[in-house]
């Protein structure tokens, strides 16, 4: 007898008790990057709000709820590109980690760098995951669908 294939299918629902839209963080500086991110969590099947900040410091403070952002709230998962002006990724991640209010919220490293040090670094600092960009924007689009899926869809977020 023959096994069944068995397919999963992933469909992202809100946490429960959770009446806003999950929020996801992305700190990124390249425009075409932003776009592409952006494009593909406005096509999913549930609303997302997106905060998006070019620089590290500005995350920092979007975090420590610090300045203009006092009222921000926490990040429900973090998007970081490693190559940021201000503080760079690891800089950030490192800080994320060392906060005992921000360091259950999920990192996702999406960067370009394919360097060994980076990725050791990476999970050395405690990063989720180290997902490298693809030069193809519609492979980048693929890539960012399959992370809403499996971090919006299929794994239980904390709460904060």
């Amino acid at each position: 007898m023959a096994n069944p294939k068995m397919q999963i299918i992933a469909f992202p629902m809100p946490m429960q008790g959770f009446s806003e839209h999950r929020l996801i963080l992305v700190v990124e500086n390249d425009p075409d990057h932003i776009a592409t991110i952006r494009r593909a969590f406005d096509l999913g099947a549930t609303p997302y709000r997106l905060e998006i900040l070019a620089d590290g410091q500005q995350a920092l403070a979007f975090l420590q709820r610090r300045g203009d952002y006092a009222n921000a709230r926490r990040p429900d998962l973090i998007l970081l590109a490693l190559n940021l002006p201000g503080k760079d990724g690891h800089q950030i991640l490192a800080e994320i980690k060392a906060d005992p209010h921000l360091r259950r919220i999920p990192i996702v490293v999406l960067t370009v760098s394919d360097r060994d040090e980076d990725i050791i670094t990476t999970y050395a600092l405690q990063g989720n995951c180290y997902v490298i960009k693809p030069a193809d924007r519609d492979r980048l689009f693929q890539i960012v669908k399959r992370i809403e899926e499996f971090w919006l869809g299929i794994v239980t977020l904390p709460l904060e």
